[in-house]
């Protein structure tokens, strides 16, 4: 199968302007990203990120080697048809209502015109802008910005989807909402690269990571082996007492292994907020529900009153 992206020997220099000196932003960078997957690309600010993305998308011609998206070079216009990409910090025009802003973009990349309409508002639901769709674009904020782009890169139904620090001024509830919309890009066949310094919300949902940092490759591989640790195991007990401790590395030492440590497992923070968030959403609904049927029972009553009155 073609992978979605391949890279070879990428390497990218910058003329500083001070006789030959150069700037070496990415050096003899491999790469092949598999069709169908969510893919981390990851580093420190100034790691080569932007710039390998920027060839990807044929905005920057490579000093040495090559980029193929589906097995197209990327240096023809050809190869971005299928791909849609949301930069870190996008600019749109303020004027524009976000679906007229998501409409605009559909018509740039040939969407059908016959269903554009219906194509927009879809993306805008997706991204939870339907209430939003008809303001404009200059009166959202940050977070709104970010899921407005996130939409316009989904207009045309993209094989592939960049993705730049797709959650940046996001709350967390909305973080969750994006990262769940990414799972469901993968569910339809799409493949995502995500650039991202949550490293959380990268966990979540990546099946596999590169780690940049100087313009070269230091790490790439599966997500679940880089992170688990292969010469240890958990078991999570319910009722457990720090006294068991003893016995329990005098049982284990007898079979050649070792207690390490015995901790308490941690949820991350990420979920701590969500699920009091969620709580706190349902107390209001619930208090809601109580206040409307109270007001029915009181309307109820009064209209029985009158009636007594008079009979």
């Amino acid at each position: 199968m073609t992978p979605a992206i391949s890279i070879e020997n990428l390497t990218k220099d910058f003329p500083l302007g001070f006789g030959h000196l150069k700037l070496r932003a990415v050096e003899d960078l491999n790469l092949e990203i598999a069709d169908n997957q969510v893919f981390g690309l990851l580093g420190p600010n100034g790691s080569g990120k932007s710039t390998t993305i920027k060839v990807i998308l044929g905005l920057l011609a490579p000093t040495r080697g090559s980029c193929r998206i589906f097995g197209t070079p990327s240096g023809d216009v050809s190869s971005r048809r299928d791909v849609g990409f949301l930069p870190e910090a996008p600019y749109f025009y303020r004027y524009l209502t976000g679906f007229e802003l998501v409409r605009f973009f559909g018509r740039i990349c040939q969407v059908e015109k016959a269903g554009l309409k219906d194509r927009v508002e879809e993306v805008i639901e997706w991204v939870g802008l339907k209430e939003a769709a008809h303001r404009r674009v200059g009166t959202y904020s940050k977070g709104m910005l970010q899921r407005i782009g996130l939409a316009q890169a989904l207009v045309h139904d993209p094989r592939l989807v960049i993705l730049d620090e797709p959650t940046a001024g996001v709350d967390p509830v909305g973080s969750a909402e994006i990262s769940s919309l990414i799972l469901k890009l993968k569910e339809q066949g799409k493949t995502i690269i995500l650039c991202s310094h949550l490293l959380g919300q990268v966990e979540d949902i990546c099946d596999r990571i590169a780690i940049l940092n100087r313009g070269r490759l230091i790490l790439e591989g599966e997500l679940k082996d880089l992170v688990s640790k292969k010469d240890l195991r958990s078991v999570v007990v319910q009722h457990y007492r720090d006294e068991y401790n003893e016995e329990l590395a005098g049982w284990l030492q007898a079979r050649e292994s070792q207690l390490v440590a015995v901790e308490q497992p941690q949820y991350s923070l990420d979920r701590v907020f969500l699920e009091h968030v969620g709580r706190s959403e349902l107390a209001r609904e619930k208090l809601s529900e109580r206040a409307e049927a109270a007001m029915e029972k009181e309307k109820d009553s009064g209209t029985d009153n009158v009636e007594e009155k008079s009979s």
